[in-house]
């Protein structure tokens, strides 16, 4: 006899009223992100921004937090992932000389749990203010089977505008450029798969342990915000021309700072001319990592790699000293193979 018992999407582990009702919730949250530009309100199946003008290219970028999210759900923290995803994205159009104009978030999940999803929004909805950048709209998918109990995988789309005039693609470097290096707060969103595996398993730490080296809890170095760079390259933008500009993600440096360079252009970077955080020494020391693999996974401590004349380098470390960038001097831009070298 066949079962005659109703079926419904609840049983079948996706609750559309608990979705909503932490939708409905977050609104408020989300319309304070609004600027000059937005036309829609959150609910529209697609979201509307007026143009910022027929002078200016819109630039576009997708990202997701990776597994630093497995760090994140370890340690019941979420609402560092959310700034994360925007500030990371944010970092990726800015080195054309974009501005944000709005953001789009996806959050995938086994199970939708409003508290944990109202601490990841908390999140983008901070960052999107603090980068004067609208939350337009998003997708919240709760899909059990297809991600394990528990987890979740957030992901993000910025678009942003430059004025045609003002992009920045690194074809004005020139042999002679100074490299000036911006301080990252520790690992940003890149490496976390070989992080994890040294703290975790080859050095045994737990992620309320304290880290070694530091007076910070693991889960306090490991989930430290990913920086925006927005506000000092901007500033600095106003003032001197930067020739060029990388943000070093996954690939480190090895892979992030030829994306920039034109032909014939080599990217010498001078070792110990800039403060690196603590966790960098513990996995290369604990993990035993070659150092060039250290500086094709990591970002070392420097977040956002910028070319500027040497002319004008003195200026530049000024105004980014004044924006709280933390700048150093990091190397020199000379003639040669396209690639990032080394030097003691």
């Amino acid at each position: 006899m066949k079962n005659k018992q109703k079926s419904s999407y609840a049983q079948a582990g996706v609750d559309i009223d608990e979705m909503m009702k932490s939708l409905d919730s977050a609104k408020n949250m989300i319309e304070m992100t609004a600027i000059k530009g937005v036309l829609s309100h959150i609910g529209s199946f697609g979201g509307l921004f007026q143009s910022p003008g027929k002078d200016y290219v819109l630039v576009a970028s997708t990202d997701g937090v990776g597994t630093k999210l497995n760090v994140a759900i370890k340690a019941k923290i979420h609402s560092t992932v959310g700034q994360d995803i925007v500030n990371h994205c944010v970092n990726d159009i800015l080195v054309q000389g974009a501005r944000p104009l709005f953001f789009l978030d996806y959050l995938g999940t086994s199970k939708l749990k409003s508290g944990t999803f109202n601490e990841i929004l908390s999140g983008i909805c901070k960052a999107c203010k603090e980068n004067k950048c609208a939350l337009l709209g998003g997708e919240t998918a709760e899909m059990p089977g297809l991600y394990p109990q528990g987890e979740y995988d957030l992901v993000g789309t910025i678009i942003g505008a430059a004025p045609k005039k003002e992009i920045i693609t690194g074809s004005a470097i020139r042999p002679g450029d100074t490299i000036i290096g911006l301080a990252s707060t520790g690992l940003h969103t890149n490496g976390y798969s070989l992080a994890r595996k040294i703290i975790f398993e080859r050095a045994g730490l737990k992620i309320n342990d304290r880290f070694p080296g530091t007076k910070r809890s693991v889960a306090d170095v490991l989930l430290a915000v990913h920086k925006s760079y927005l506000h000092p390259v901007m500033a600095l933008m106003r003032k001197v021309k930067i020739t060029g500009l990388a943000h070093i993600t996954g690939g480190g440096f090895y892979d992030n700072i030829p994306r920039v360079l034109p032909d014939n252009t080599t990217a010498a970077i001078k070792l110990g001319t800039w403060k690196m955080p603590e966790v960098f020494d513990f996995l290369q020391k604990t993990g035993r990592v070659d150092r060039d693999e250290m500086y094709r996974v990591f970002n070392m401590g420097i977040g956002m790699v910028m070319f500027v004349r040497a002319k004008d380098a003195a200026r530049a470390m000024s105004i980014l000293k004044t924006a709280d960038a933390k700048p150093s001097i990091i190397g020199i831009a000379r003639r040669g193979k396209k690639h990032v070298v080394l030097e003691n």
